[in-house]
């Protein structure tokens, strides 16, 4: 019989929006994975560390070198367990992620099941699941986002001034299918319209902008970043909410709700998808159709305070030194334990699978018997109903734990 934990390994991918060389904490952390090759070279980008089942970056087994999914498969009633196989089957429904950002992420969507199912039926090479991927990012450092629609009073606001107005379809009352409208214009705007309209934004008086006063102080970042005639500048600038996170604060993104994230660490959970539709912040030969992208887009966080993601009282926790986000998907929850020296925490067995990474400090993890390290860098896969207890031996040990039940 497998045993009922099993260390992981896991990798890095390279996107170039990552961070270099050991600034990643992605990298920083998989080179702390016992007996890793894994090397960090300076100069390189370093953008996801991924841990799971997801065929395209799979975790493995540390001990036995063996396939994370191969395993589960081999023993789904002991590990997956009959709740977690009835709702998902094998598969682990959620895929967590190590995100190190260096600059902006392409503007980009995530389609929902329907349009995944169609867009796989397409092209499986580049939509390579039939599953939506709505997903949560926790700030491990200071993190910028470009979430959901502002409210469509501000961005109204900003397309009265004169060399904006090419952009309002219907000055007045506006509806979700006017700013659709609008979002395909400035997508589909020539690169001389664009540079042209970064520049009066710039000459707007900050006086006149009222609570989006951080726009002049985004535009010379962005523009230094894709360039002046990038399309993802005007919508992420007049159309989008900029929202800034201390670490420990959390955001979730709905299927088919646009975002960018900008700069900063952070753990990223999603559900089983890789399925991503882009449309700026990338060179044009990477962007997705933009007809594609505007039918899809959901209005459901026009309010900036909507992606915000509450932490919870964690119902697992025998002391009350765990917390937990509960997103608003049913493929899986988070648990954040965080100790100072000496502290402890037990946390009872859940219903389904988790994944357990160690992002910061030393400490040690007590399970089904059995003692390991599980200082920065340890990642564990936990069967369904195994109880867990932690022993920090540093003031910064922090655990984060994704399961499904």
């Amino acid at each position: 019989m497998v045993e009922n934990v099993l260390q992981l390994r896991c990798e890095c991918n390279n996107y170039p929006w990552g961070k270099t060389g050991k600034e990643s904490l992605a990298a920083q952390l998989c080179s702390k994975i016992p007996n890793t090759d894994f090397k960090i070279e300076e100069g390189k980008n370093y953008s996801e560390m991924w841990m799971g089942t997801y065929p395209e970056l799979p975790s493995y087994v540390l001990k036995t070198g063996e396939n994370l999914q191969d395993v589960l498969n081999a023993n789904k009633e002991q590990l997956i367990g009959k709740t977690v196989l009835d709702k998902f089957g094998a598969d682990l429904p959620f895929l967590p992620k190590i995100l190190s950002i260096q600059k902006a992420l392409p503007l980009q969507i995530h389609p929902d099941i329907e349009l995944s199912k169609k867009l796989h039926k397409q092209d499986p090479e580049k939509f390579s699941d039939e599953n939506h991927k709505p997903e949560i990012a926790v700030a491990l450092s200071d993190f910028e986002a470009f979430c959901g629609f502002k409210p469509k009073a501000d961005i109204q606001h900003l397309l009265k001034f004169e060399r904006l107005q090419q952009f309002d379809p219907q000055p007045g009352k506006w509806t979700d299918d006017t700013l659709r409208e609008v979002c395909k214009a400035m997508l589909t705007a020539d690169e001389k319209t664009v540079a042209s309209t970064l520049e009066a934004l710039k000459e707007i008086p900050k006086s006149d902008l009222g609570n989006q006063v951080y726009i002049h102080d985004l535009i010379p970042q962005l523009i230094d970043q894709y360039g002046s005639s990038d399309n993802g500048n005007l919508v992420a600038l007049l159309m989008m909410n900029y929202l800034t996170f201390k670490p420990g604060e959390a955001i979730w993104i709905p299927a088919d709700g646009i975002h960018a994230y900008l700069r900063g660490d952070i753990v990223e959970c999603m559900a089983r998808s890789n399925n991503v539709i882009n449309t700026g912040f990338c060179p044009k030969a990477d962007r997705d159709s933009v007809d594609v992208f505007v039918q899809a887009l959901t209005f459901q966080q026009h309010d900036p305070e909507k992606p915000v993601l509450p932490r919870h009282k964690c119902e697992h926790t025998s002391t009350g030194k765990s917390s937990m986000f509960h997103p608003p998907m049913s493929e899986f929850n988070m648990i954040v334990t965080e100790l100072k020296s000496g502290e402890k925490d037990s946390l009872k067995g859940v219903k389904g699978p988790s994944i357990a990474f160690t992002t910061s400090g030393k400490g040690t993890m007590k399970a089904d018997g059995k003692s390991y390290d599980a200082s920065a860098g340890a990642i564990f896969f936990i069967g369904q109903g195994i109880e867990v207890s932690y022993e920090s031996s540093s003031d910064d040990f922090a655990v984060y734990r994704a399961y499904a039940e």
